[in-house]
């Protein structure tokens, strides 16, 4: 294990006593797209030791400039099943389990119980509600991204004080926001899908300082970014 990890275990705040914690670590990624392919990729490349990945969609020839995952032969088929086969190509030391039908509040509980952090690679308010009201429920930290064209934004929600209605308190006027469109630069979700994965890592191994109620945003088209606290 220390030859294939030793990159970041050269890291002094890793070691091998943090890689150990990587190691033993479950992670659940709801929706295996935009910002689940970055996610998934880098989680099982750093050793996680089991990653849970929920998607009901399948591979999408639009889906191809962004969600680095799938290839064009796969259109079509599952991305949850896609994504499990590309990822044991990757790291066949990583257990990964595909769940290729949608998390939904009747199924949400039983899902994360089984995880330590779950990690947002989702593109609508309602399941966001639903996986934050769970992780809070059962203690569990919940890595929040979303994206909009070349915008995005992250934090460490419900392991602190903060959840997601803390973010956006009126679900109901949330719901009933227009979808903010399917606009996006293929390396938005490349650049806020790795600082998700980053939080991912900080929390397991226990170093560094993850956004625990904060939010940091980025806007790619001017460079600026921001943390702030929630």
């Amino acid at each position: 294990m220390t030859e294939r990890y030793n990159r970041q275990i050269m890291i002094p705040e890793i070691g091998e006593e943090g890689q150990q914690k990587i190691r033993k670590a479950k992670v659940l990624l709801i929706g295996a797209g935009g910002l689940g392919s970055p996610i998934a990729t880098y989680l099982t490349g750093a050793g996680i030791g089991r990653i849970g990945i929920i998607d009901d969609d399948v591979v999408d020839i639009t889906n191809l400039h962004r969600q680095v995952l799938y290839s064009e032969e796969q259109t079509g088929q599952k991305k949850a099943e896609c994504a499990r086969q590309r990822l044991r190509q990757l790291n066949s030391e990583v257990e990964i389990e595909a769940y290729p039908y949608r998390l939904t509040a009747g199924n949400a509980e039983e899902l994360i119980r089984d995880y330590d952090i779950v990690v947002d690679g989702m593109d609508n308010f309602a399941t966001r509600y639903i996986v934050s009201d769970v992780c809070q429920r059962l203690h569990k930290p919940f890595v929040y991204g979303a994206i909009r064209a070349m915008e995005g934004q992250v934090a460490v929600l419900c392991k602190g004080e903060r959840n997601y209605r803390s973010l956006f308190p009126d679900e109901q006027e949330m719901l009933r926001m227009p979808h903010p469109g399917k606009a996006v630069l293929p390396t938005t979700p490349a650049v806020v899908g790795s600082v998700e994965a980053c939080q991912v890592l900080l929390l397991a191994a226990g170093f560094g300082s993850p956004l625990i109620d904060k939010l940091w945003t980025i806007d790619l088209a001017t460079m600026e970014s921001m943390v702030i606290d929630l």
